[in-house]
């Protein structure tokens, strides 16, 4: 099942009522974010859950059986919405943790010179860089080296402390795609990685989340992305070094996991920074990070120190 987190476009209706980003009452028809399924048609079935995609994921956590329910609309709701009557946004917009790992990919680590990890490298983002599908991400004047990073996310299903490999797989939800774009100027000059990571829409997630039963082998997915129409990345999650089960058991031996959480398993070789010359988004730039079972997502790169409220 894709589930997904939409806003009405100006001067289309739909007849449910919803919450807004942050799960409060709705200032008005278009500016509410809804629920949704994404019917084989390739349109949005308005789900009457009230809440974002998070409060949906604690819901079912808590009430297992909801799922089937939101199952049962998905597929006998004869209502739907065409995808040109919706704005999709990113189908997280208020994780509790936000966490990537880098250097996942052995050849990812060799192209940016950097020794292959014995333990998974994390760094964080926060809810200010999630962006949406088709959003528009705005380079700050002060990035010079503006890179792209392909990366399939997990999404926490259930809360999860301490908790073996053999039991992530019952605490995840589904799956995504995250652009991780980084600022390399930065991340690579400072001693740290946050504030050339942490930049405002520097980490667009979407198109939609694929629940896990949706997505039974996330360990053998094809995963590329296009720059301006031409391959920059391709690879497999089966090249990972450090596995999904692996990540989330070792993340919930110091941190409690909740559902909504994202984790980002990390990026396959093929990112700018490792091309000669080094490739880096221009004003203008169209990526298209694809994962296979998954879908595209697609931003368009604009330089400037605009930056607009985040979908």
């Amino acid at each position: 099942m894709k589930l997904v987190q939409y806003r009405m476009k100006e001067g289309n209706r739909s007849p449910n009522t919803a919450w807004d980003r942050e799960g409060t009452a709705a200032r008005g028809e278009e500016a509410a974010l809804r629920l949704g399924a994404v019917n084989r048609n390739g349109e949005v079935i308005p789900l009457s859950f009230s809440g974002t995609m998070r409060q949906l994921i604690e819901k079912v956590s808590h009430t297992p059986e909801y799922k089937r329910q939101i199952e049962i609309e998905a597929e006998e709701l004869t209502s739907s919405l065409p995808m040109s009557q919706v704005t999709l946004c990113s189908p997280l917009t208020d994780p509790e943790k936000l966490i990537f790992v880098g250097l996942n990919y052995a050849d990812h680590a060799r192209e940016s010179g950097m020794d292959i990890p014995a333990k998974p490298v994390l760094f964080a983002k926060y809810n200010n860089s999630i962006a949406g599908p088709e959003e528009d991400i705005w380079i700050p004047d002060e990035v010079s080296q503006c890179d792209y990073e392909v990366e399939l996310a997990v999404i926490i299903g259930r809360t999860a402390r301490n908790i073996t490999e053999e039991q992530a797989v019952e605490h995840i939800f589904g799956y995504t795609i995250i652009n991780d774009v980084s600022a390399r100027d930065i991340q690579l000059t400072e001693g740290q990685w946050t504030r050339g990571k942490a930049i405002d829409g520097f980490a667009p997630m979407g198109p939609w989340l694929v629940t896990a039963d949706s997505l039974r082998h996330p360990d053998e997915l094809s995963i590329s992305l296009k720059l301006n129409g031409t391959t920059m990345q391709s690879s497999n999650t089966r090249e990972l070094i450090f596995n999904i089960p692996y990540l989330v058991s070792f993340l919930s031996r110091t941190m409690t996991l909740k559902p909504g959480d994202v984790i980002s398993t990390g990026t396959p070789p093929g990112v700018g920074m490792g091309m000669t010359p080094p490739v880096w988004l221009q004003d203008g730039d169209v990526t298209e990070a694809e994962i296979q079972g998954i879908g595209i997502l697609r931003n368009t790169f604009k330089r400037g120190c605009q930056c607009p409220e985040h979908k």
